[in-house]
């Protein structure tokens, strides 16, 4: 069996996710207690009550992102010492997987997340920017509908996550203006999002040059598992290439349908998502329906998880 393990991102958050599985597992509240020592913030606090306005700050969304999902990991491979072939991560969920392929060290990669959120925040004062996802439209029909719509402002398509579910991100009123012509275009559902900071846009190109100066001080080894960036659809083990990569992901879209297929063409047959939420399983479903997913955020989900990987190696033996 061939595992390849992909890490949620921003948008996967919610008030007391972890929480039961912190009842099972000691980790969970270790890991989170470790990053809030390393921000001198308390990160599960945020997590456990709120208020959810603190828990979607982007500045701290993504460093709690980071401490779940690498969480989630340390659980797992007590339970799962099977080596994956493939790693990827969801736009900020990339940072997870290379922590857990020791690429970065947490302690190097939560100062950075905190970072990498606050300058996206910055680069366009909130109110400024939106995000909307568009639902059953094609590509090139949304590509022309965006350009129709910026009327000298940004307003592009920035993640590709599954076919027919593409989000779109810019100026909130060159947004506004997609999102009322992808309705008119045939689009099932058009929907704005509440995000104001537009990831993945050239509006990021600023907190892109910020990051590349922070990421120039800090170390960094070669995964020792293949992780597979969202800006090009490879995987490097060059620290400068890692490092050009991240900072170009944060004004290019996220090829998440084209990483799923690369994923399947390297040979992988089962795919674990790590951490909370299940949206990257939903995704995989509607990219690879042939391709067995299972998402692990809790102790029952890790059980159900163990159990259908152990069925699935059977059938294969047999």
């Amino acid at each position: 069996m061939n595992l390849a393990y992909v890490f949620p991102g921003q948008g996967s958050q919610s008030i007391r996710m972890m929480t039961d599985f912190a009842a099972s597992f000691p980790e969970i509240k270790q890991t989170f207690e470790q990053g809030s020592d390393i921000l001198q913030q308390d990160l599960w606090k945020i997590v456990a009550t709120g208020p959810e306005e603190d828990l979607n700050r982007t500045e701290n969304t993504q460093p709690i992102m980071l401490c779940a999902s690498t969480a989630t990991w340390k659980v797992w491979q007590k339970h799962c010492t099977a080596t994956p072939i493939k790693m990827a991560g969801h736009s900020f969920g990339e940072y997870s997987a290379l922590v857990c392929s020791e690429a970065l060290d947490f302690e190097t990669a939560l100062p950075l997340a905190r970072y990498r959120g606050q300058v996206m925040q910055q680069a366009v004062p909130e109110g400024q920017g939106a995000m909307a996802a568009i639902l059953g439209l094609e590509d090139q029909a949304l590509a022309e509908v965006c350009e129709q719509a910026a009327q000298g402002q940004v307003v592009q398509a920035v993640n590709f996550n599954a076919p027919g579910q593409i989000v779109i991100a810019g100026n909130a009123e060159a947004v506004a203006r997609a999102v009322e012509a992808a309705k008119s275009a045939g689009a099932k559902r058009a929907i704005t999002l509440p995000l104001s900071v537009p990831s993945h846009s050239a509006l990021m190109q600023p907190a892109a040059e910020q990051l590349s100066d922070y990421l120039d001080n800090i170390t960094m080894q070669s995964p020792k598992v293949d992780v597979i960036q969202n800006v090009d659809v490879k995987a490097y083990f060059e620290i400068s290439d890692i490092k050009d990569a991240l900072c170009r992901q944060l004004f290019n879209p996220v090829r998440w349908v084209e990483t799923i297929q690369q994923i399947v063409s390297d040979g992988a047959n089962a795919l674990i998502e790590l951490g909370p939420g299940k949206v990257l399983t939903g995704l995989t479903k509607r990219i690879d329906r042939k391709l067995p997913c299972y998402g692990v955020h809790d102790a029952k989900s890790m059980e159900q998880a163990l159990g259908n990987l152990e069925n699935f190696t059977n059938e294969v033996v047999q």
